[in-house]
């Protein structure tokens, strides 16, 4: 298989890495995408099903001001290609009593970063959403831009986009090994006997990453863990469709959230961070039993009894940092080479992940706000436990 040489070489082809092709082509950059599985997208990541959320919502004021780009970059995906992306459908953020997340933190970011939301109790949660069971005293925030990405129509899409853009995508390229230079770096492939010779080398391998950092002698204190979304039958469908019912998170230990009806039939739910800790070649793709019995018990309680049977459910990796940060930043000791970890919350910002990645990798200086993204920040000097509920 002949490779060319490029300026830019992108390792893992999910959103994030199909993005940074796409933005990059437009910048002009010769463009090499690597995928070690098949193009437009798989299931064995990250980045597939049918819906990922995007929100305003946060709960700190960088990542609320953050969402500002990834709303802006998702519109400009839709310019390009003149197709949907986002599709909004107001958000629900309830906190029961004593909930183990604080609401405040999220009232408070947006407020500082000027986002409107609104608040109210769960008796006005049941007027305006009669699906939803939930007691009088849960606190429920409500925004109005919160909606939904469907990775398995935005990856084929970036992908697609890139390619016009004149970047070659490879399929079924495995990189095994980075090689840095003076002026380039070497990525070596299973089944090339000569190398790439890349400008830049952008990681985006998710639960891969450490196997090509170590090549480098750099590693991340990542924790993957296998996590399942569930469909549900929904007699009666018409209060759990798109424009009916908005996307809500249970602001709890346990996390749930869910989206309404879109992409295939039933009704979207999963448990947030509640799976066990598994790694990219240990992972299996049977559903945990475990898992599922919580998310059938919160689904009837949440919903009162309204939804029928589980119909499907699908497993994911959940790749995760200590302090649930994204990693966007160059290796230390190593300019050339960009790492982008978006920690199982980073779909919904893959545009601007790309965007950004692709102007880093084009010589543009690194903005103020990724410092909170550094390789080398402190909490990533301890490989301790992550931090959860962030969806």
């Amino acid at each position: 298989m002949a490779m060319p040489d490029t300026d830019v070489a992108i390792v893992g082809l999910g959103g994030i890495g199909s993005a940074t092709a796409l933005f990059a082509a437009r910048l002009g950059q010769r463009v090499l995408g690597l995928e070690q599985f098949e193009l437009g997208g798989h299931h064995r990541g990250a980045s597939h099903d049918h819906s990922r959320i995007i929100r305003r919502s946060y709960h700190t004021e960088h990542y609320v001001r953050l969402t500002a780009g990834a709303y802006d970059a998702w519109r400009e995906v839709e310019t390009v290609s003149g197709e949907q992306c986002v599709w909004v459908t107001g958000g629900l953020d309830l906190f029961p009593p004593g909930a183990a997340i604080d609401a405040a933190t999220y009232t408070s970011s947006m407020r500082a970063a000027g986002v409107p939301f609104e608040v109210v109790d769960g008796a006005e949660v049941r007027r305006r959403w009669p699906a939803i069971t939930v007691d009088d005293d849960v606190v429920g925030l409500v925004q109005a831009d919160t909606g939904l990405v469907s990775p398995d129509r935005a990856v084929p899409l970036l992908q697609r986009l890139a390619r016009d853009h004149g970047a070659d995508l490879r399929g079924g390229v495995a990189v095994r090994e980075l090689r840095p230079g003076d002026d380039h770096v070497e990525l070596m492939m299973d089944g090339v006997d000569v190398p790439v010779r890349a400008g830049t080398v952008v990681l985006a391998a998710d639960a891969w990453t450490n196997e090509l950092l170590r090549g480098l002698d750099a590693e991340l204190p990542l924790t993957v863990l296998q996590e399942q979304v569930t469909y549900y039958d929904a007699p009666e469908p018409e209060p759990f469709a798109l424009g009916r019912l908005p996307v809500w998170i249970w602001m709890d230990e346990p996390s749930f959230y869910g989206f309404p009806s879109f992409g295939r039939s039933g009704l979207k739910i999963s448990q947030d961070c509640g799976g066990g800790e598994v790694t990219a070649g240990t992972r299996r793709f049977e559903p945990d039993a475990a898992i599922l019995r919580r998310t059938d018990d919160f689904a009837h309680r949440f919903f009162g009894g309204r939804l029928g049977a589980a119909l499907h459910t699908a497993t994911c990796l959940y790749t995760l940092t200590p302090d649930r940060d994204f990693v966007l930043d160059r290796v230390p000791g190593y300019p050339r080479v960009l790492v982008a970890q978006g920690a199982a919350h980073g779909f919904k910002f893959a545009a601007w992940f790309g965007r950004t990645l692709a102007a880093l990798a084009a010589g543009a200086p690194a903005p103020d706000d990724l410092a909170q993204f550094a390789f080398d920040r402190p909490t990533l000097r301890q490989p301790t436990g992550a931090t959860r509920w962030l969806v």
